[in-house]
């Protein structure tokens, strides 16, 4: 016998899971089939962890460019940077919009930089 963390009522073990402390019927209630329904639980691989921490250190650089660009040109390579780095994050969680965006940024800055 075993009792449920929820319920609170004393029941036998085939009404667990192993390794679980709330009774099968708890489990079933529609607010937890609702909430399971809507949650994927899955473990990120590296491909996806790497390109999430450069698209942190991408935007870190996109969001200091504006500050840089009076100064010789620095907030253009800062930018380009930056796009470099945040473009494998929106690629890998197939943002289109968004590689499309830094795409136009490496593309549009690649032509000022040359120009200049």
């Amino acid at each position: 016998m075993k009792k449920c963390n929820v319920c609170n009522k004393q029941k036998p073990n085939l009404w667990f899971k192993r390794n679980k402390k709330t009774c099968r019927g708890c489990e079933r209630t529609f607010s937890n089939w609702l909430i399971r329904l809507l949650v994927i639980e899955r473990r990120l691989t590296p491909q996806e962890r790497l390109g999430n921490r450069l698209g942190y250190m991408g935007s870190a650089f996109i969001m200091m460019s504006p500050y840089l660009l009076p100064y010789d040109n620095m907030g253009v390579y800062t930018y380009l940077i930056g796009a470099v780095l945040s473009l494998p994050q929106v690629w890998l969680a197939k943002q289109w919009n968004l590689v499309v965006i830094n795409l136009n940024l490496l593309i549009g800055y690649g032509l000022y930089l040359y120009n200049v």
